[in-house]
Formats: C-alpha cells, structure tokens, sequence
C-alpha cells in the first residue's frame, strides 16, 4: 500500500527550530521528485519546498535560507528541517510523492505552530 506518513510537528517559540519527516512505504522515495507544501488558515495551500531523484531542491522566496529539504534513502524518508521560524510559518504541513502523469500521494499532514 503507498502511503506517506508526517511527524514531527509541534509548537515551537519564534527562532526556534524543528524538522518534519515524511515516511514512505510502498514505494522507493527516491525514484520519484517529493514536494512539502503547506496550508494556513484562511489560506491556500502552497509549495514550500521540492527535492527531484538527482536531489536538485526548490525552496520558496519565503522560506529560503531557512529550510532545508532532504531524504534518506536508507530510511525511505523525507525530512524538512526548519529553522529561524516565524510566526507565519504556523500551518499544517504536508509531503507529497509526484508519480507523474497526475497521479500522487500526499500524507495526512503535521500541525506547526510558531508562538510566543
């Protein structure tokens, strides 16, 4: 069964730090391009980061130079490490397998919150 599974959310104080993980099963992670985005109250959701089979990554403007995308092909498993968090970074997050053709799979989502 493909299947994504989030961790690693939770409320952190601004300048803090966590780092999501996305574990894979069903599927060989690395053989395809995997994305997280994420979604904020009142708000679509957006592409925050992506990292391709040959590990070429994006980041958005609003997140670049703070996050960091990466995988562990051992693990299955995609990780997002956020750093310098702000406020506007509370949002539920979720990772997302590109199969290609339109077809994907995306996890149930992790809550962040960024507060004082």
């Amino acid at each position: 069964q493909v299947q994504l599974v989030e961790s690693g959310g939770g409320l952190v104080q601004p300048g803090g730090s966590l780092r999501l993980s996305c574990a894979a099963s069903g599927f060989i992670l690395s053989n395809y391009a995997m994305s997280w985005y994420r979604q904020a109250p009142r708000k679509e959701r957006e592409l925050v980061a992506v990292i391709s089979t040959g590990e070429a990554t994006y980041y958005a403007d609003s997140v670049k130079g703070r996050f960091t995308i990466s995988r562990d092909n051992v693990e299955n498993t995609m990780y997002l490490q956020m750093n310098s968090l702000k406020p506007e970074d509370t949002a539920v997050y979720y990772c997302r397998a590109n199969f290609g053709l339109g077809d994907d799979c995306w996890g149930q989502g992790t809550q962040v919150t960024v507060s004082s």
